[in-house]
């Protein structure tokens, strides 16, 4: 945990988007990742397209690339950044699907939230277009992989100790 403590503070605790004004503008890019359990048979539906509601792999794609870029919409205190790239790739693991977001901005704030937000959506819209085969699927082990730019210096996360 940073040492600045809790930054959407205000000094009597009410909420506050924070200042970054005084911030340098430098290349910001996260990754994050996120994993939808489910059956290998609805794996390989999705896989191949043919799904009732249509392509889920392209849909959540779509989805993920489309909620990056209104995270400051959906979650409170965001500041709206400028985008120069969001990449969502879906691919198939033992487990169901995996979902990686890449997100970049030359900004004076990073990227983290865009990249999960584009995970959390992807995920969400994989189970929307599957739930008519498979009702117990899971969106599960959300969580930022790495990112890079800004004073906090980089991060890059240990590896997952199950490959959820």
């Amino acid at each position: 945990m940073s040492g600045e403590g809790l930054t959407h503070l205000d000094s009597q605790g009410r909420p506050q988007m924070v200042d970054v004004s005084a911030k340098d503008v430098s290349a910001r890019v996260a990754m994050a990742e996120g994993v939808v359990r489910m059956s290998a048979a609805t794996r390989d539906l999705a896989l191949g397209g043919t799904s009732k509601k249509g392509d889920a792999i392209t849909t959540g794609i779509l989805a993920g690339i489309m909620a990056a870029k209104r995270t400051a919409e959906l979650i409170p205190l965001c500041h709206p950044l400028p985008l120069s790239r969001v990449n969502v790739d879906i691919t198939p693991n033992e487990n169901g699907l995996r979902v990686v977001a890449e997100v970049r901005t030359s900004g004076r704030t990073g990227v983290e939230m865009e990249a999960l937000t584009a995970v959390s959506v992807a995920c969400l819209t994989l189970y929307d277009m599957l739930k008519a085969v498979q009702k117990d699927m899971e969106v599960c082990s959300i969580r930022l992989l790495s990112k890079t730019g800004g004073s906090s210096g980089d991060y890059s996360a240990s590896p997952a100790e199950d490959s959820a």
